[in-house]
Formats: C-alpha cells, sequence, structure tokens
C-alpha cells in the first residue's frame, strides 16, 4: 500500500535528546530558524519542516489542493505525520506566524502529543477570511514573486533588512513558493480561529510577541496569553519573522522548556 508523501524536513542534534519541531512563517521555509539553529541543535533533536509547496516540500502533499478545501487541522495532521516518523509520542513545538498556529492545533487536537508550545508573532485568528481568499486566488493567477514588493513591511521591523543576506534569503523563499502550496496556506488561514478553543490547551505554553510586528501586532500576543491557562508572554524588539533579535527568541525558548526535558549543555550565549 502506498504511503502519504511527507513534508520536506531537516533533522539535527543528538539523537537521544528531547524531541523539537520548528514550524516556519507562510512564505518562507525551515531557513527562518536558522539563527536559532546553532544554538537550538545543543539540547534538542531539531526538526525543522517546510510548509506545502515551500522550501523543498511539493504541493502534492496537500489531501485536497483545490481552492478553499485545505484547514489548519491539515496542515497540523502532516506535521504530526512527520513525529510518527521519528517515532516521537511527545515533542516540544515552537512555530512562527501560521508555524504557530500549526502548533497551537497540534496542542488542542493532541494534548497528550505536545509537551510544550511556544507561539512566535503568532495569533489564534489571523483575521477576515475574505483578504486571504483574494491573496491566495491572487497568487494563483500571479505567483508569488507579486507579493515581493508588499512582504519587506510585513515581515521585518525595518524594511532595510530585506536587503541583508538573510533578508534576501527569506525572500527568495517567497519567490520560490509554489503558487497551489502558498494559496492552500492562506485558505487554511482563511479558515482559522481557535479564539473559543484556547481554553484547552493544557501545554505549558509561551507566547512571543515582536513590538514591531505590523503583521500580527502585540494585541495578538496578548490575546493568545490570555486565552491560555498559565500562558507566558514574552515581548521581543523584533519583526513578524523574529529575526532581528535570536539572541532574545533563543533565551525565551530556552527559560520556556521545562527544566526536567532540559539538556546540561544548553547554555545561553554572554552577549558580544
Amino acid at each position: 500500500m502506498p504511503t502519504s508523501p511527507l513534508l520536506h524536513h531537516r533533522v539535527a542534534g543528538p539523537v537521544d535528546a528531547p524531541p523539537l519541531i520548528l514550524g516556519p512563517s507562510l512564505g518562507t521555509s525551515g531557513a527562518v530558524w536558522e539563527p536559532q539553529m546553532s544554538f537550538l541543535v545543543r539540547g534538542f533533536r531539531v526538526l525543522r519542516f517546510d510548509l506545502p509547496g515551500h522550501g523543498g516540500s511539493t504541493s502534492d502533499v496537500l489531501p485536497a489542493p483545490e481552492p478553499g478545501r485545505t484547514t489548519i487541522r491539515d496542515l497540523a495532521s502532516l506535521v504530526l505525520a512527520l513525529a510518527d516518523q521519528h517515532g516521537w509520542d511527545r515533542f516540544h513545538y515552537a512555530g512562527i506566524s501560521l508555524g504557530g498556529a500549526i502548533g497551537a492545533q497540534l496542542a488542542i487536537s493532541h494534548p497528550g502529543r505536545v509537551a510544550s508550545l511556544a507561539l512566535v508573532c503568532s495569533s489564534a485568528h489571523f483575521g477576515a477570511a475574505e483578504p486571504w481568499y483574494r491573496r491566495a486566488e491572487m497568487v494563483r493567477d500571479k505567483g508569488t514573486v507579486a507579493l515581493l514588493e508588499t512582504s519587506p513591511s510585513r515581515w521585518f521591523g525595518s524594511v532595510g533588512y530585506a536587503a541583508t543576506p538573510f533578508g534576501r534569503r527569506l525572500l527568495g523563499n517567497l519567490a520560490d513558493t509554489d503558487p497551489v502550496g502558498y494559496a492552500a496556506c492562506c485558505d487554511a488561514l482563511a479558515g482559522y480561529d481557535l479564539r473559543p478553543q484556547l481554553s484547552v490547551i493544557s501545554a505549558p505554553t509561551l507566547v512571543v510577541g515582536g513590538t514591531i510586528d505590523a503583521a500580527t501586532p502585540l494585541e495578538h500576543a496578548q490575546e493568545l496569553a490570555d486565552g491560555i491557562p498559565d500562558a507566558v508572554l514574552k515581548t521581543i524588539a523584533c519583526g513578524h519573522l523574529a529575526v532581528e533579535r535570536p539572541r532574545d527568541l533563543q533565551e525565551a525558548l530556552i527559560a520556556h522548556v521545562p527544566a526536567s526535558e532540559r539538556e546540561n549543555r544548553i547554555r545561553v550565549q554572554p552577549p558580544g
């Protein structure tokens, strides 16, 4: 019997370390976590995945790629299949924006699987459905290159970051994204609203809000923190992709992971 295709992913870190899955934002790839990797692999078995049509993932992984069909539950199921593939009954999860929404859905649908949850520049509801459907339609018609002009102001705390090597790399990810996969993720965001279910999340949860995040301003982070029992809210001076202050995000993530799961070799590097 043929097996379903898996999301493209990369795994690094000690094989006996606690598993940590990292979810990317819409239009990027697992590369968005690159500033964190040398730090996180010291004490975690880190899995970074690419969304359908993004990075190394094809759009063929989508169970229903037709317009309007893809849901956050579909994307969460694809990620859970990766955990199953690696034999991980429980794992830590951190996600940026859409990647965070996938983690929140996992924590609601599969509470026994998520050991801890970090929602970075994410939301319980990314706004009205119609703008997402319009963006999906535009991308299906014109491709993701049509988004390159407006993305720097949404993604970065300063549009000048787009000219840095890493900023150019992330925008290159966007340009290379398959319109079918990108549009399907827009459809998922259009139908996403976890506000009524936040109170059932039982995983220890960190919410990170960017003080210069134009796409999901701090009100989104506050709503998550208020709705999820015992969630901890941390603010960082970063834009939507949280790339400007990597050390601040590292410190927040490590402080959040339960002490019983930490590896002694994880240490936050001093400034300088």
